[in-house]
């Protein structure tokens, strides 16, 4: 039988082995051969065939890695398989089992596995990605969850928990290749692969039925957004309020978690001095073209100031006809005006006029006979084309309109009921400058306290606490008229009954005494001296206990960091306007000081007063202007000295020759 085989097959050389034996899914006898379990350690303690050293056998050898051992020559001219024969293999070093493995068994690490790489993205079972596209959900489903956002917690949950079991509508059938969803709506959409960004341009529109806005006024859930949040039962915000009532002030604190931010004093004197936003009719006493400004009559102890850039007129009522006409063309004494305070008198100035009048309303600001239009930019894009499309059906015929960022999620009613309670406060304004004589008083702004609620007031902050009894009343009526879902949030506080006054147990007071010394810690042990002049005002930033651990530029930066995080908090604390110069210490990296300014700007974002930054000079100098509105903290708790009238020194006149 051999040499029949041998003779009708050509004679194997002595690198390609033995002749063909049984299949190797067959064992000698023709029985199926057990398969082993890929990975195991088989044949490692098991006796080893004959003919595994080379003397040839019946079967294959398996090696210490368990793979079983075959022929390694390359293939016949027949192209069939060599296999083992009778005839003992030909003396030399055994080849290893990767050599011995025919060409047409895969690769081990590639067994089992795809071929190539389209195969292997087919099977790939891809998970959900950032950035990936969900079918966006019908009117249906928008309907539904205003519905979720008005029931009671725990409705909430059991809906949601029922529309996650339901498949969402138009979601994309799951396909055999494991392409993901959002890859197969861009395909069927004509782009594929590209992917949008969710809430990015379109998104808007994919909600809508038809793209129109719904200016319809707003349902439990928008009023649930407007009330704020709540914990266990009590309103949850990051500032709170605090009012105290005084014989002789009424001073008012915002507090930002226990930190003092910004405080407020008002006294009854203050008619005079704290005349901001009031609108009077006045007379003009003089023109100075050399100034380009005319000094009007208020009736207050001194004039005003109303600059050329400031002036509004009709070209109807002015003889010289041109573009650029100066103020005495405009302006002539004796002549009556109407005019509005943008900047209360300080020191020996008096204060500052417009012509351009505004009335602050808590939604909107109505701008008589303009055609200024504008919306706040800090809401976002979809809530300023909902604003707009409101704007357009209740803005006065030949009056401006700016909205402001307390109407987020206002409904159209409440906007029109406050453009016409402004609309109304006008024609008063104006019925009573008709009959009256200049200079005289048409508008008075409303006392501090609802001033600063007017301005400051929304679901951000956890409570406002009055400890009058009156003045909670009248704040507490204003709230409900103008944001009834936060009226809970106004609370009276007993000071008889909590035996301690409300600044202090809010820890006002000894924060008011550090916001008026000229120094200020900083928490790694630098500190800030800050200084006021006739012009500007100075601020020095100084290591002082801070010594550092590495070395003298990171102890430096880590110091100017601190400080500018604190300069923007004392500045906010403190109201210092106009112009103001902080000497940070040198540093030599650039990036430093880069980092510094950054970091600078970013704390002073959250100033709502409009500031201007340079950047850090070649000396290590900052210069930047804050708007001065009115005297500063340090003002309203101070008078002058009358022994040295401010300067802090006494001059000895008796060394003077």
């Amino acid at each position: 039988m051999t040499d029949s085989v041998a003779s009708s097959r050509p004679e194997p050389t002595p690198s390609e082995g033995a002749a063909d034996g049984p299949p190797d899914d067959l064992a000698d006898d023709g029985t199926p051969r057990p398969k082993r379990r890929r990975g195991s350690r088989g044949g490692r303690g098991r006796p080893k065939a004959p003919g595994v050293d080379g003397e040839g056998g019946d079967g294959e050898g398996v090696d210490d890695d368990g793979d079983a051992e075959a022929a390694s020559a390359p293939p016949a001219p027949s192209g069939g398989r060599v296999g083992p024969s009778d005839g003992a293999l030909p003396a030399g070093p055994r080849p290893s089992a990767r050599d011995r493995r025919p060409d047409e068994l895969p690769e081990r690490m590639m067994e089992g596995r795809p071929q190539d790489a389209a195969a292997a993205e087919r099977a790939l079972v891809r998970r959900p990605q950032i950035g990936d596209t969900r079918p966006a959900p019908s009117a249906a489903e928008v309907a539904a969850e205003a519905a979720v956002e008005a029931v009671a917690p725990k409705k909430k949950a059991a809906v949601r928990k029922a529309r996650a079991a339901k498949p969402a509508r138009g979601a994309a059938e799951p396909r055999p290749d494991g392409e993901a969803a959002g890859d197969i709506g861009a395909r069927e959409g004509g782009r594929s692969g590209s992917r949008r960004r969710r809430g990015g341009k379109g998104a808007g529109r994919a909600r809508g039925d038809g793209g129109g806005v719904d200016t319809t006024e707003a349902d439990e859930a928008a009023q649930e957004r407007r009330r704020g949040r709540e914990r266990n039962g009590r309103p949850v915000g990051r500032y709170m309020m605090t009012v105290s009532v005084g014989p002789r002030a009424t001073q008012i604190a915002v507090l930002e978690g226990r930190n003092l931010i910004e405080h407020y004093v008002s006294r009854p004197a203050d008619d005079v001095t704290q005349i901001h936003g009031n609108v009077y009719i006045g007379r003009v006493q003089n023109v100075l073209p050399g100034m380009e400004a005319a000094f009007v009559d208020i009736g207050t102890p001194k004039n005003a100031v109303l600059y050329r850039g400031d002036v509004q007129y009709d070209a109807e009522d002015i003889e010289e006809k041109g573009a650029n006409l100066r103020i005495e063309q405009l302006l002539k004494a004796r002549q009556t005006i109407l005019c509005q305070v943008t900047k209360n008198p300080i020191a020996h100035k008096g204060a500052r006029l417009t012509q351009e009048v505004s009335l602050p309303g808590r939604f909107v600001v109505l701008i008589p006979n303009s055609s200024t239009y504008g919306i706040s930019k800090r809401l976002s894009d979809e809530e300023r084309k909902r604003l707009r499309a409101i704007l357009d059906r209740v803005k006065p015929a030949g009056h401006g309109i700016i909205v402001r960022t307390a109407a987020e999620n206002v409904t159209a009613e409440e906007i029109e009921r406050d453009v016409l309670g402004l609309l109304e406060q006008w024609r008063q304004i104006e019925d009573l400058a008709a009959r009256s004589k200049a200079p005289a008083l048409l508008y008075s702004e409303p006392d501090m306290a609802v001033r600063v609620i007017r301005e400051e007031f929304n679901q951000d902050y956890r409570g406002v606490v009055i400890d009058d009894q009156a003045l909670f009343e009248e704040v507490r009526s204003y709230v409900a008229a103008i944001s009834p879902a936060l009226a809970d949030r106004v609370q009276y506080y007993d000071t008889e009954a909590e035996q301690l006054s409300v600044f202090e147990r809010h820890h006002v007071h000894e924060q008011l005494h550090k916001a008026l010394d000229r120094k200020v810690w900083l928490p790694s042990g630098g500190s800030l001296i800050i200084e006021h002049t006739e012009a500007l005002t100075v601020i020095d930033v100084n290591t002082g206990k801070n010594v550092g651990t590495s070395n003298l530029e990171e102890t430096v930066f880590k110091n100017n960091l601190e400080a500018a995080e604190e300069i923007a908090r004392q500045l906010r604390l403190r109201d210092i306007g106009g112009i103001i110069v902080i000497d940070f210490i040198d540093m030599e990296v650039r990036a430093n000081r880069e980092a510094v300014i950054k970091t600078f700007r970013n704390a002073l974002a959250r100033d709502k007063t409009r500031t201007q930054v340079f950047d850090i000079s070649d000396l290590g100098l900052v210069e930047m202007t804050r708007k001065r509105i009115g005297e500063g903290l340090l003002e309203s708790f101070s008078t002058f000295c009358p022994e040295c009238d401010g300067r802090g020194v006494q001059i000895d006149h008796d060394l003077i020759l």
